[in-house]
């Protein structure tokens, strides 16, 4: 989808809830809840089971409508809309999140999060750094952040091996468009290439990038790998993404439908974990029955501690965007180092 197509959506998405975005929360009878993913993704599964459990718990006084992705613009555009009140909710993911919540880049960060599972799923669904130290500086923007789930391991589809950062020189790689994710494959060789998801194909298929970066389910339901050589794993981030809804609506609901909101979110947490897993497991199988002769390579430790190594320096560009040495961005980087030590060292 081009960008002229989203500029439309977003135009017409504009018409059709002119009327309803005025409408106060007790008013509202219809939860609009847009995704940054397609029909059957995981950011799908989390906002069918959320539609379902919201609907079954008002007694159908809610009814809770999915947008998927390219139905309204694209993820950037999603948040504005959800800040301006046009939607209630909508997945916003770090890598384009942080140009309104720059402290978000953080998720970004190559080799941030933890290799253990479990530790990742404490960390964004209870931990202090995301819901004390970052949710209140959603606010400001009139954006309420009620949960953050991972989607998968991000993985590289590359039309050449890469096992080193001087595999990367002249290698273009399609990004998010997050100045975050640019200085990391910056720094860890590549030639960072932003655009939107719904181009990515494409682009892939005019040789206008070399490569992109996306968890297994993504390259499977967007056939990434149809116009790719080689799937390598390195290690080095897990896709992630938050759920937001617009402040003023969420504060605006009766206390018992919030807290039925914040319930719901809550239980969420065990299914997404679960559908997020057999995902990477299916999705994975479907590629290989799909593309039998395609390479998929696992780097060693050897081989992803040089990328590692070489992407420390985006940690720098993160604390210079984020307000500096002591700044918010900093507090964060360091919190959130610390909370997963004390969590692994728990596990």
């Amino acid at each position: 989808m081009t960008i002229r197509t989203f500029g439309t959506a977003l135009t017409a998405a504009a018409a059709i809830f002119a009327a309803s975005a005025s409408l106060t929360a007790a008013q509202a009878e219809t939860w609009k809840f847009a995704l940054e993913e397609i029909e059957g993704s995981v950011q799908d599964q989390y906002a069918q089971r959320f539609k379902e459990l919201v609907e079954e718990r008002t007694n159908g006084d809610v009814t809770v409508q999915i947008y998927p992705y390219g139905a309204l613009g694209t993820s950037a555009q999603l948040t504005e809309l959800v800040a301006n009140g046009t939607l209630q909710f909508a997945n916003a993911s770090p890598g384009h999140l942080a140009t309104m919540v720059p402290a978000m880049g953080v998720f970004n960060l190559p080799y941030i999060l933890s290799a253990k599972d479990e530790v990742n799923k404490e960390l964004l669904t209870e931990g202090s750094t995301v819901y004390d130290m970052l949710a209140p500086e959603f606010e400001d923007k009139n954006l309420k952040l009620l949960a953050m789930y991972p989607e998968g391991e991000m993985v590289w589809t590359t039309n050449k091996e890469v096992r080193s950062p001087e595999d990367f020189d002249g290698f273009k790689m399609r990004t998010m468009t997050s100045p975050i994710l640019t200085e990391s494959y910056k720094a860890m060789g590549a030639d960072p290439t932003p655009m939107p998801y719904g181009e990515v194909y494409g682009a892939l298929q005019l040789k206008q990038i070399d490569g992109q970066v996306n968890p297994v389910f993504a390259i499977e339901e967007m056939k990434f790998y149809e116009v790719s050589d080689y799937m390598i794993w390195a290690g080095q981030q897990e896709f992630t993404t938050s759920v937001v809804a617009n402040r003023e609506f969420y504060e605006g609901l009766p206390e018992e439908q919030r807290k039925m909101v914040d319930e719901v979110t809550t239980e969420l947490a065990d299914f997404i974990f679960e559908v997020k897993r057999q995902y990477a497991q299916e999705r994975l199988d479907k590629i290989k029955q799909a593309k039998p002769d395609m390479p998929m390579i696992q780097l060693t430790e050897e081989e992803r501690a040089k990328f590692k190594e070489a992407a420390m320096g985006a940690r720098d560009v993160y604390i210079d965007m984020t307000g500096g040495e002591g700044g918010e961005g900093e507090k964060v980087l360091n919190a959130l180092t610390e909370e997963i030590k004390e969590l692994e060292g728990e596990s």
